[in-house]
Formats: structure tokens, C-alpha cells, sequence
């Protein structure tokens, strides 16, 4: 029953960035679609954040940057 009835914990400030990356935990990157939902465009591990962006690398080794202005970010639950 572990993680029922959990949110999952959205990254906001730098401390939240800081402590995903240092634990290597997987995050998720959602964004507005046209309907104004968000959906998924990325996941990965915190490697890099500053005010305007944060660098997630994937399984593959892989990195996307996202603007922090127009993306959610949340932590992945295990």
C-alpha cells in the first residue's frame, strides 16, 4: 500500500532541484498542451538548474534542457 492516495511532490524552489539531484531521483517534466492539460514531455535525473532552466539526463545518458518559466516538474514516485 505504499504511495496510495500520494501526490506527487512538485519542484518548485532550488532546494527542491538541489535535493533531486544529490538523491539521483527521477523527475518528470510536464508542460500545457493545447487543452490545457498538462502532459508528460521528458524525465530524468536533476544533473543541472539555474533560475531559468533545469538539464535532465535520461536512462540512456541523454540530456534535455526545460525552462523552469513554462514546466511542472515532480518527482517520480518509486
Amino acid at each position: 500500500m505504499k504511495g496510495l492516495g500520494l501526490l506527487p511532490q512538485t519542484l518548485v524552489k532550488n532546494i527542491d532541484f538541489f535535493v533531486a539531484a544529490l538523491s539521483q531521483t527521477f523527475v518528470s517534466a510536464l508542460q500545457l498542451d493545447p487543452d490545457g492539460m498538462y502532459s508528460q514531455v521528458g524525465t530524468g535525473v536533476v544533473e543541472k538548474f539555474s533560475e531559468e532552466y533545469v538539464r535532465l539526463k535520461r536512462y540512456d545518458g541523454t540530456t534535455s534542457h526545460y525552462a523552469r518559466d513554462i514546466t511542472k516538474f515532480q518527482r517520480n514516485h518509486s
